[in-house]
């Protein structure tokens, strides 16, 4: 036989060879065309028709017609950039110090700059409005200290909310950082040293140039969680809207409510951001090579005035990151009365929230947070065993719909599962299932991600030692290839859950008083301007994000993350 026609054989046999993996790959492909490819279609058809069902593209055209409409997504695309500059600058510096000086209580600062990330959106500014609002602590005593700047300070519109969000998440590009300068050899920075670039010099020509590829993937991450970033603009934005906003504004509003325009909006923004995802792919590609692992670069202890900075730096900004938290910790139990807290501490808070829902909302949180991350486990470990060892078309494309919604709103997603799944025969809409499935769909990107990653590292002869051994394929994935996993898995699973018990960009279209979360509590509780319940609700989930974080570090004995 020739080799081309062995060549063909092969292809026939990769497509029509159905075994176990080949069900699997078809079940997991029905799932996500169910789930999230229907849903987007039922945003796209929601944006087209009128309400007598015509096609038309008028909502579009509404949209890019007036001013307001088309300025919130030049508003959402100017922040972001903007947060995502502002968070390279803050966070690059910050990895730098944390990777290359041996600091005291390092390990503290690494916890609270995470826990500052990973509160839920909105925590951040609820706290700053507390510290530094109209009637904030921190603006009283400023005003008080510096009579002649009284009224200077704003934490609202634009400034306010980059200031907020920059400090949120500026982490995300530390954590990013702090695995790609573990990985720069030492060597080069010392063949450089004796080149005769050194400081600040040596920093750029070598550190950051090596580096630019994460430097890229991180600052497409802040992108992204500033731009669908729901929370933050609606509560410190006010004049400055943002397409989230709007989206929230025109299918829930209260003053009226138009869901093929919030449809069309929805649409708008997944073109942008899937336009950005696409330019940072084509950048990453130009910067794309490998480094061999070499020697790890020797931690230098800080000394003199630049080691006194250094740690100015590090532990102010952190505490700096993590007041908004320890803040509404304090508040919870401060007597209140409305939108005042008062002299005096008390438990009313708490016992005012269980009247709220408290104990349904934790129940709902947890039960939700490990229903959602079981089955992102298994979906993960499947699918990034498919993509790595079994890879085919069916496979590539799983793939790619798999990363739809790590650059997808969370507010699209909600609305298209709304749509979807509001009528016979899966009218899921109001369910704790709808709850999960959007948990699953918006969560599960992180820890396929990480599993992925860590499969690739693992060689394949493991797994061909077991087959020769007469262990059967199911039975070689479970038994050898997935205990191998666990780190990429446990790392990709803690970055889900927190985000799962933190979500509201789309928990807010489908959540109901039956389904009602933690964050959503908070949320509502400061919209109706209780502001001691909203700070019972806010603690209880901080300190739950802090557990969960503690806990994955206590077992895994890992001094990081990886994103």
């Amino acid at each position: 036989m020739s080799m081309l026609a062995t060549a063909k054989a092969q292809r026939r046999t990769r497509f029509l060879r159905f075994d176990v993996w080949t069900l699997i790959s078809l079940a997991i492909l029905g799932l996500f065309l169910l789930f999230l490819v229907y849903p987007l279609w039922g945003v796209l058809k929601e944006s087209v028709v009128d309400g007598d069902g015509a096609f038309t593209l008028g909502y579009f055209q509404q949209f890019f017609a007036k001013n307001y409409y088309f300025g919130t997504i030049i508003n959402s695309v100017y922040l972001s950039v903007a947060v995502t500059v502002f968070c390279l600058i803050v966070g690059v510096p910050f990895s730098y110090f944390y990777t290359f000086y041996r600091l005291r209580g390092a390990k503290a600062l690494f916890v609270g700059a995470v826990l500052s990330v990973m509160s839920a959106p909105f925590i951040g500014a609820y706290a700053w409005i507390l510290l530094l609002g109209r009637n904030g602590i921190g603006t009283r005593a400023i005003e008080f200290l510096f009579p002649w700047g009284a009224g200077s300070v704003n934490i609202y519109g634009f400034a306010g909310v980059v200031f907020v969000l920059t400090l949120k998440m500026f982490p995300l590009v530390s954590v990013y950082m702090n695995g790609a300068f573990r990985s720069i050899d030492a060597s080069l920075l010392e063949a450089a040293e004796q080149m005769g670039s050194t400081g600040i010099k040596r920093i750029w020509d070598v550190i950051v140039k090596l580096t630019i590829p994460t430097l890229l993937a991180a600052s497409l991450l802040v992108f992204m969680r500033a731009f669908a970033d729901f929370g933050t603009p609606l509560l410190i934005g006010e004049g400055f809207r943002t397409f989230t906003v709007e989206i929230y504004k025109q299918y829930l509003g209260e003053t009226g409510q138009n869901h093929n325009f919030a449809a069309a909006i929805g649409v708008i923004g997944v073109v942008v951001t899937a336009a950005i995802f696409l330019i940072q792919k084509y950048a990453a590609t130009k910067f794309s090579f490998s480094i061999k692992p070499g020697r790890v670069p020797e931690k230098r202890k800080p000394k003199g005035i630049a080691g006194v900075l250094i740690y100015v730096y590090m532990y102010g900004l952190t505490a700096f990151a993590f007041l908004p938290q320890l803040y509404v910790v304090y508040l919870s139990f401060r007597n209140s009365t409305g939108s005042r807290f008062l002299p005096g501490f008390s438990l009313d808070s708490y016992k005012a929230a269980a009247g709220k829902l408290l104990g349904r909302s934790i129940w709902n949180t947890l039960s939700f947070g490990f229903i959602s991350l079981a089955i992102i486990i298994v979906l993960a470990v499947l699918i990034a065993y498919l993509v790595v060892r079994r890879s085919n078309v069916v496979n590539s494309g799983i793939d790619t719909l798999s990363m739809i919604p790590y650059i997808m709103p969370g507010a699209v997603l909600g609305i298209g599962l709304v749509i979807t799944f509001n009528q016979a025969p899966l009218a899921l809409t109001g369910t704790a299932a709808i709850m999960i499935i959007a948990l699953v769909v918006r969560r599960m990107p992180y820890t396929i991600r990480s599993a992925t990653a860590t499969l690739m590292h693992i060689p394949m002869s493991m797994e061909e030692a077991a087959r020769s051994l007469g262990a059967s394929k199911i039975k070689t994935f479970v038994k050898i290839t997935t205990p191998m996993m666990s780190a990429g898995i446990a790392s990709g699973a803690i970055l889900s859950f927190v985000a799962i018990v933190t979500e509201m960009s789309a928990a807010i279209i489908l959540y109901n008083n039956r389904t009602i979360t933690l964050t959503m509590s908070a949320y509502v509780a400061i919209s109706r301007g209780s502001y001691g319940i909203a700070t019972a609700f806010s603690a209880i989930l901080t300190v739950l994000t802090a557990v969960i974080l503690l806990v994955y570090l206590k077992f895994t004995q890992e001094d990081n993350i990886k994103l």
